[in-house]
């Protein structure tokens, strides 16, 4: 999978944003990359407040990212290089000028009231004291009705109320509009959210989340080709085994994000920074590929729309970007599960460093920002924050060549473009039979060909230096040893094991025997071993 945020990929129309025909322009890139599917972030009309996952019409496409002719032609286009297109499905909230909350908040008597989750206020104040993602109270008054509505995001994203039928329906019609147009699946978003019971403050994992999702596949795309894939921030293995056993009739596999908060404070936020401990990366990772088995099914990633660039989150993006990004790569391409490659990881693209809040477009940010400041933390620290974890890093305009902004547009692009596109664009990489392109390629399809890759069994080496990350794969008789060295050090690994292959390594070294191996730093290789 490789997921796509149209609003960076490539502007066709010199206008600064990304659109769709500047994808369609860029699939033989992906064809040659050897994807098979493109997660798409939203592009439905969208007043985008953040980004797009605010939705005004689910049925019409963002004027900036061109028309529904255009988006049919995507889809085709796709088809013809054996690509499937994955919308990104956002149904836990609407825009506020989404027409159902329009006509939801004119009064307490519109058929389409119950469409969203309004409640009577208490002292003063909203129903409860819930909290917003992005900071402050979850409940907002309306005037018009003196009542408040629930937003679990930003106050102009009001919470669909999934506890009406009708609405559960009216979602139901309009993933249906997609599946006819021959899209291959759905991505969606915060999808453990849907099942909330607000008075109680319970937000994910509601005790009918379940019962819904058995409902939308049965009434949408159950019974066909269609992937489909939630993101659930809450899950634990047997949580996950619950949304993708394909015996319980739910989805095709979850992205959890147990990973992702390891370089965060314990309880606190994200932006509350701590180093890595790759010990505890390993544990994390170990326990989603022992503990899911047979029954369900991951996804693999390292970045997405919302995540920092992982060479510069968890690499090194000085001294050894290229070594340490194909060490990432190997790592993670290796698991068992579905790898999802953000645009431009494959070609090492870093995070862009900012100096003054007004660089920033991003909302979350913002915010964090602004309430930082107003609690009397300092601007550097906040800055610091937000250049490690911030969403604008993934953001900035993917690097295509060293003409001007990247040959991403012949305009103002809508966000800057990472100051080192000059030395890190898709033209280089693809003129370099050595570069991080190429790994994914060959990663992409080794797993294609090899089914240990795909159904092999996981097992940890526990006994290796702390920054060694390394597994074998087992399956039918067959075994394959993962090596990563997780530092910009010198480690010593030693195993008392025959090489019979070596598959991939990002040096130039061929392994045939594995006592008292000295690994350059990041150094990362596979080989196959006799039993």
């Amino acid at each position: 999978m490789y997921q796509v945020y149209p609003r960076s990929f490539q502007d066709s129309n010199g206008d600064g944003i990304g659109d769709l025909t500047g994808i369609i322009q860029r699939l033989d890139y992906l064809k040659k990359l050897g994807i098979s599917a493109i997660w798409l972030s939203p592009v439905y009309r969208s007043p985008n407040d953040d980004n797009g996952y605010d939705i005004s019409d689910y049925e019409q496409i963002m004027t900036e990212f061109g028309t529904m002719a255009d988006m049919e032609r995507l889809i085709q286009e796709a088809q013809k290089r054996e690509i499937r297109i994955i919308m990104d499905l956002v149904v836990n909230h609407t825009s506020d000028e989404h027409q159902w909350f329009i006509d939801s908040r004119s009064s307490k008597e519109n058929p389409y009231r119950d469409f969203y989750v309004w409640r009577k206020g208490v002292n003063g104040g909203g129903p409860n004291d819930l909290e917003s993602t992005f900071l402050g109270p979850a409940w907002k008054l309306d005037e018009t009705t003196g009542e408040y509505y629930l937003h679990l995001f930003s106050e102009k994203q009001p919470d669909l109320n999934w506890e009406n039928p009708n609405v559960r329906d009216a979602i139901y019609d309009m993933m249906n509009f997609w599946i006819n147009k021959g899209i291959g699946g759905f991505r969606m978003d915060v999808i453990d959210l849907v099942g909330k019971i607000p008075d109680q403050k319970i937000t994910g994992n509601g005790p009918k989340l379940h019962d819904y999702l058995q409902e939308m596949n049965a009434k949408t795309f159950g019974g066909k080709n269609l992937l489909t894939v939630g993101e659930t921030w809450g899950a634990t293995p047997e949580i996950a085994k619950q949304y993708s056993d394909p015996k319980r009739n739910e989805l095709s596999m979850v992205f959890q994000f147990e990973h992702v908060g390891l370089d965060e404070e314990p309880g606190k936020s994200k932006w509350d920074l701590r180093p890595l401990q790759i010990a505890e990366l390993k544990e994390v990772f170990a326990k989603w590929q022992t503990e899911i088995g047979d029954q369900g099914w991951n996804s693999l990633f390292w970045n997405n729309h919302d995540l920092p660039r992982i060479v510069s989150r968890w690499g090194n993006d000085k001294a050894y970007r290229v070594q340490s990004a194909k060490m990432l790569a190997i790592l993670l391409h290796m698991l068992k599960g579905t790898p999802y490659i953000y645009q431009g990881e494959e070609i090492g693209m870093t995070n862009r460093v900012i100096h003054d809040i007004t660089e920033v477009e991003d909302i979350e940010s913002k915010n964090m920002y602004a309430d930082r400041i107003q609690k009397g933390y300092g601007k550097k620290d906040i800055l610091a924050s937000i250049n490690v974890k911030g969403r604008d890093n993934a953001r900035t305009p993917m690097q295509w060549d060293n003409s001007e902004n990247a040959g991403f547009t012949t305009g103002t692009p809508w966000l800057a473009v990472n100051e080192n596109y000059d030395k890190i664009n898709v033209e280089q990489a693809l003129a370099d039979n050595d570069s991080i392109f190429y790994t994914y390629q060959k990663l992409i399809d080794l797993r294609k060909n090899y089914p240990l890759i795909i159904w092999g069994s996981f097992e940890l080496l526990e006994e290796t230096a702390t920054d060694i990350f390394a597994y074998y794969r087992h399956y039918q008789g067959a075994t394959w040893l993962v090596v990563c060295n997780f530092s910009d050090q010198e480690q010593v690994f030693s195993l008392e094991k025959t090489v019979t292959e070596t598959i991939l390594s990002n040096t130039e070294k061929h392994y045939s025997q594995l006592v008292d191996t000295i690994l350059e730093p990041y150094e990362a290789f596979v080989v196959a071993i006799s039993n």
